[in-house]
């Protein structure tokens, strides 16, 4: 049976395609991690937030603009430290009303329902690390709306590699914890909306 030329064409051309296909610049290659400090690449930084409403559906907001400092040493994971600032009055989500309503001073002189107009950052400081080859468990102090208390990230290295547009080396690090926000003194509407917030991190690093 004879292939069409079409098909001999392909086959004669498949090996220069995979040559040439452009590969991904991080890779999920601890070898690649050089110890240092790194700074948080903010523009790649997100942190997702969810919780139930009313309990018909999760609702999920976005905090950008992530600000921080990473310092790790590959030979010892123990002694890696991190310190990360998120924006809260920077709060997003996918209602105009519901961004305003996370925002709005409190009616009458009250207090907020939520963050209020002009929230302090929340701030996560790391106070040990327990790792086991590409996952971690980050013990820290979270401080959000004035409280601080105890949180424990359970993260996971995602990546490492040159940056092919600024050449620096970044490294790509997940995490999901879950906090209740009454805890912090959050507590409008619970159990309507729930008082456990399920948070999705999600950081690059570009070593200093």
């Amino acid at each position: 049976m004879r292939l069409p030329l079409a098909l001999i064409a392909l086959a004669a051309t498949a090996p220069l395609l995979a040559q040439s296909a452009p590969q991904v610049p991080g890779q999920m290659d601890a070898t690649r991690v050089v110890a240092g400090s790194y700074t948080a690449d903010p523009a790649h930084s997100l942190i997702a937030w969810e919780v139930n409403h009313f309990g018909f559906s999760d609702y999920i907001g976005l905090f950008g603009d992530v600000a921080g400092t990473l310092t790790i040493d590959p030979a010892d994971l123990s002694a890696a430290s991190v310190d990360v600032t998120i924006p809260v009055g920077k709060v997003t989500t996918a209602s105009a009303g519901l961004t305003d309503h996370l925002l709005r001073a409190g009616k009458d002189g009250a207090k907020p329902d939520f963050f209020g107009p002009d929230p302090s950052d929340a701030r996560f400081v790391s106070t040990s690390v327990s790792a086991s080859g590409n996952s971690a468990k980050i013990d820290g102090n979270l401080t959000l709306n004035g409280i601080t208390k105890p949180v424990t990230l359970d993260a996971e290295f995602t990546g490492a590699g040159n940056n092919p547009y600024n050449k620096k080396l970044t490294l790509g690090f997940s995490a999901t914890t879950t906090i209740e926000r009454s805890d912090f003194g959050i507590d409008t509407a619970i159990p309507l909306v729930s008082d456990v917030v399920e948070l999705e991190i999600h950081v690059a690093f570009e070593k200093n």
